[in-house]
């Protein structure tokens, strides 16, 4: 059955103003449409390669907080974001999402903080409603690690028929707990869900039957895991780690 809430995107570049940063990353000027072809979709590629950016005009075209959160949120710290959003048009599926989440690690103490502001009761302004932190695993998010946070919303929050967008969800979490965060994606997918992640994690990247595109060479094309530079530095790392590290650390003492 197709899940897909967001089927593909289209960018208006004629319509953006020519002097915004955004036009100088190529791989994101050489997008005019992109095609959501599985209930997971991975962006990968280099810090600066417009694959946040491009998330982050995803979600926010579709209703989220710039910030994060679910389409209800409705606060800014302080504006970062660009206009990218305005000049994106969504091709949705025929089907409408029953929940959303937008996720993004560098702001994620904000929605924690707004959270809490959401749960205060109104008898003295500071019991919190436990019937709302329920969702978010019974207790303040400020009350738990970054990782165990990320995680508590992810079990406790997400569920079947969503749409989550989420940008680099591997800052905050040990390896086991990527795979737990894997198995949580791979289950709730199979319950309707559709993802789009911005990661350099080569663990979330081996999530079987997801779609994988490449932000590097100054284009956003498909590409295998296999191919992914994430995965290559890792795998020649754990395989030649002896060799790698002589190389890295004898150029080091030539320089000094």
């Amino acid at each position: 059955m197709d899940h897909k809430y967001i089927r593909s995107i289209k960018i208006e570049w004629e319509k953006t103003d020519p002097y915004v940063y955004y036009r100088e990353i190529e791989a994101l000027t050489s997008i005019k449409a992109l095609d959501f072809e599985h209930n997971i979709t991975f962006f990968v590629g280099e810090n600066g390669s417009g694959k946040s950016t491009l998330l982050e005009a995803i979600a926010v075209a579709y209703g989220f907080n710039p910030e994060g959160g679910s389409v209800n949120y409705n606060f800014s710290s302080k504006d970062t974001h660009t206009d990218l959003w305005k000049y994106l048009r969504i091709v949705k599926g025929i089907r409408k999402a029953k929940d959303g989440f937008f996720l993004r690690a560098e702001s994620f103490y904000n929605v924690a903080t707004q959270m809490e502001e959401l749960a205060r009761t109104t008898v003295g302004g500071t019991m919190m409603d436990p019937g709302f932190l329920s969702g978010y695993g019974g207790k303040s998010l400020h009350h738990q690690s970054h990782g165990e946070s990320f995680l508590a919303i992810v079990q406790n929050r997400f569920r079947g028929d969503g749409v989550y967008i989420l940008d680099e969800p591997e800052a905050a979490l040990s390896p086991q707990r990527q795979l737990t965060l894997l198995l949580y994606i791979a289950q709730l997918a199979k319950e309707g869900s559709q993802f789009i992640i911005a990661t350099h994690s080569p663990i979330l990247l081996g999530m079987p039957d997801a779609g994988i595109y490449s932000f590097d060479d100054n284009s956003v094309s498909p590409i295998s895991y296999e191919d992914a530079e994430c995965y290559q530095v890792m795998e020649m790392f754990i395989n030649h780690r002896q060799v790698i590290l002589e190389r890295l650390l004898n150029s080091e003492e030539e320089e000094i």
